[in-house]
């Protein structure tokens, strides 16, 4: 099966540190792949150079059969590979919540009436329709962040790159974050801390570490209620074992 999005050997310098030291990996369509590591171990820094908002110092990127090099490349793969951003006041801008769900499918082309309707079914289908007309910045650190998963999913992405999408959500919209990725059918690239998560979405892990990714694997400790803990996979060289069990 082709892959979606691929990455080799991507090296990215910053204040004359490697953050990425000749990371490599795969999406193939309908994966959910989970990228961990320690805090500034540059997971970040991957999402993004993926979509081309940070340029490699070397490496490869193929995105939906292309080599993409140079930034007019990347305008397809950012419209195909929509990015959540760990910051959710980075990506509203617009007044209202419908006209913020509304604005990517206006600038891939669709008219006003289209994409009005499109944002409008995309609250809906998340339960969000309540907000609509709400202002945008007067949202909760929860809502902002669901509206903000509203926007890139009226957009039909064929890939999710999501950046810690749990931040400032409590548990109830924890529970409508996870029900809406897994009946979206995308594939997606999940970096986050939250375990349950994790535990709820993610088909295979790969482990950040010293600039590079390495296989890991997802698995539970039983004990009175179950955590998931990512370990690197010394039994997967190739990088594709989901490690399941």
């Amino acid at each position: 099966m082709t892959a979606l999005i691929e990455a080799e050997n991507l090296v990215v310098t910053r204040d004359g540190a490697r953050v990425l030291d000749g990371a490599s990996l795969t999406l193939a369509p309908g994966e959910r792949l989970a990228i961990a590591g320690a805090n500034g171990a540059g997971k970040t820094t991957l999402l993004r150079t993926l979509i081309g908002l940070q340029k490699p110092d070397a490496g490869r990127i193929i995105a939906f059969g292309r080599e993409r090099r140079v930034e007019r490349d990347f305008h397809d793969v950012r419209r195909r590979a929509a990015y959540l951003f760990q910051d959710a006041d980075d990506q509203l801008f617009c007044p209202t919540v419908i006209e913020d769900v509304a604005f990517g499918p206006l600038n891939m082309g669709l008219d006003d009436d289209a994409a009005m309707e499109k944002a409008r079914a995309t609250l809906e289908r998340m339960g969000l329709a309540h907000l609509s007309e709400r202002v945008t910045r007067k949202l909760s650190g929860g809502e902002k962040r669901l509206v903000c998963l509203a926007g890139v999913l009226a957009m039909d992405p064929d890939a999710l790159l999501l950046d810690e999408p749990t931040n400032s959500l409590d548990a109830a919209h924890v529970r409508q974050l996870v029900d809406v990725l897994m009946s979206c059918g995308k594939a997606m690239i999940l970096v986050t801390h939250d375990r349950p998560v994790l535990d709820s979405i993610a088909t295979r892990a790969l482990l950040l570490k010293n600039g590079k990714l390495e296989p890991a694997l997802l698995h539970k400790h039983v004990y009175t209620h179950a955590h998931v803990h990512i370990h690197a996979d010394d039994h997967a060289p190739d990088g594709h074992s989901d490690g399941g069990h």
